[in-house]
């Protein structure tokens, strides 16, 4: 019955904010890559080194979901009739691979390094700047997801979950590389290195798992009770039945399909009228960007 939402139709505000935002978080990979591949370089630490790889694999990430916002927003063509949006799905997915391909090379380095024999040096300088990055991070990655759930990008928040996993990244790094300096054991370095992508190599799966699922339209069965916990309320106000819901999101927006029962003697302008309320005060009830689809049926006697 509506007409599919059109991205000029979102909040320009909301939009503002995600752009601002992957704009930062580009930045501040780019900073942060730097820095850590220098720490690296002083000091020669394994788990150092895991932390500089996953800050490359945040920088690519990045610069690809910050191309895919750019492209969800974009409005529907008559080649892609229901928008860009679901590239919000793929994005997520690429970034939970590169996060994968990160921690393999982690493993692979950290290993090498072990048997090749460690030479570990300025661990304490390399130590407070890690530490710093950090903190740093967690802030940004909290960032991130506050504005991608207020807007509604499932793009800013795959990036937040993965800026905080760098942020905890660098600070297990930090508390090996204390062990070592506190106990001179330096084969604590790779074995943190090694932790580090164990765990994001986790978060990588978890990723592109919700990815995989996004793209073959899971229902989430929480959704779907909210759902009909609405349908219920309004349809009991409208008098009227309903059946066959279906839903899946694009990882902006809800789009949800309804077949509507009405008495036989209803008229179809009267059905019409009452079907468009419903489709206009779902969404707001739900409290989310979504399209109503609704199919108009007639009640057997």
């Amino acid at each position: 019955m509506l007409e599919p939402v059109s991205s000029t139709r979102r909040d320009a505000r909301e939009l503002h904010d995600a752009h601002f935002a992957m704009r930062l978080s580009l930045l501040v990979g780019l900073a942060m890559l730097i820095g850590k591949t220098t720490v690296y370089l002083m000091t020669h630490s394994a788990a150092i080194f895991s932390d500089a790889a996953e800050s490359v694999v945040h920088v690519i990430a990045v610069g690809f979901a910050w191309f895919s916002l750019r492209l969800s927003t974009r409005s529907a063509s008559p080649q892609f009739l229901y928008g860009y949006e679901r590239i919000t799905f793929f994005s997520a997915g690429f970034e939970g691979a590169m996060i994968v391909v990160a921690a393999i090379a982690i493993l692979y380095e950290s290993i090498r390094k072990w048997m090749a024999g460690l030479q570990l040096e300025h661990l304490g300088a390399g130590t407070a700047l890690i530490l710093l990055a950090g903190i740093f991070n967690a802030g940004l990655g909290y960032y991130l997801l506050r504005v991608g759930r207020r807007t509604n990008s499932l793009i800013l928040e795959a990036d937040g979950k993965h800026v905080l996993t760098d942020s905890w990244t660098s600070f297990g790094v930090v508390g090996g590389l204390v062990l070592v300096m506190l106990t001179h054991w330096k084969p604590f370095d790779p074995l943190v290195a090694i932790a580090v992508a164990a765990n994001i190599l986790w978060s990588g799966g978890r990723l592109v798992w919700h990815s995989a699922v996004g793209l073959m339209d899971y229902s989430e069965p929480e959704a779907g009770r909210k759902i009909r916990e609405k349908l219920d309320t309004i349809c009991s106000e409208l008098a009227i039945q309903y059946h066959g819901v279906r839903f899946r999101t694009t990882g902006y927006r809800q789009i949800i399909e309804v077949h509507l029962l009405f008495p036989h003697l209803t008229s179809v302008s009267e059905a019409h009228r009452l079907a468009t309320i419903l489709e206009e005060r779902l969404p707001a009830e739900l409290g989310m960007p979504a399209e109503v689809t609704t199919h108009l049926e007639s009640l057997s006697h």
